[in-house]
């Protein structure tokens, strides 16, 4: 049974987002909505069909991490839900590294202060590239993550590649 997502002006929720996310929307403005949800399907395939969601208008924050001569190098990859983000094509050459993986659980968590299966390209550190698929940039509306797992965010694609360190890319690969 599907349940109706309540959305709401996320700048006057922040009780729904992780502290990282609530201190980046103040400078991004109001156009950002949030919706609580039950933290125990803030994964992706059970929040689309507990919620009435599509597949291609959720998207995933991956983070990906590269390493080159010691130093190792982030990225936040944003996709929808029904690609794969391409790891060791596009996305390495992009971080300029030898090799490139989906950053451990544990790192990921701490580096952003989010909870896992709640990442989300705001309020990542700020040195971090935002890679952008074009299937993400295109559309009116996707629903990502908030920092945390008790709710989404709907935002714009084109909010997405307009975040500082945005680049929109074709990063995916079918699913």
């Amino acid at each position: 049974m599907e349940e109706t997502l309540l959305w709401q002006p996320a700048n006057t929720h922040r009780e729904l987002l992780a502290e990282p996310v609530a201190t980046a929307l103040r400078e991004l403005g109001d156009d950002v909505r949030v919706a609580a949800i039950d933290p125990d399907l803030a994964d992706t395939a059970a929040f689309c069909e507990k919620y009435g969601v599509r597949l291609d208008e959720s998207a995933n924050c991956v983070i990906v991490a590269g390493k080159r001569g010691g130093e190792v190098r982030y990225a936040a990859c944003m996709v929808l839900a029904t690609m794969r983000v391409d790891v060791n094509g596009v996305v390495r050459k992009h971080l300029d590294v030898r090799k490139s993986s989906f950053a451990p659980m544990a790192e990921a968590v701490e580096l952003t202060g989010m909870e896992y299966g709640g990442i989300t390209p705001l309020g990542l550190p700020a040195d971090w590239p935002i890679l952008v698929d074009s299937n993400v940039a295109s559309h009116n509306r996707v629903v990502i993550g908030s920092g945390v797992r008790r709710s989404k965010l709907a935002v714009s694609g084109a909010f997405l590649a307009g975040l500082k360190g945005a680049e929109v890319l074709d990063l995916a690969t079918g699913a």
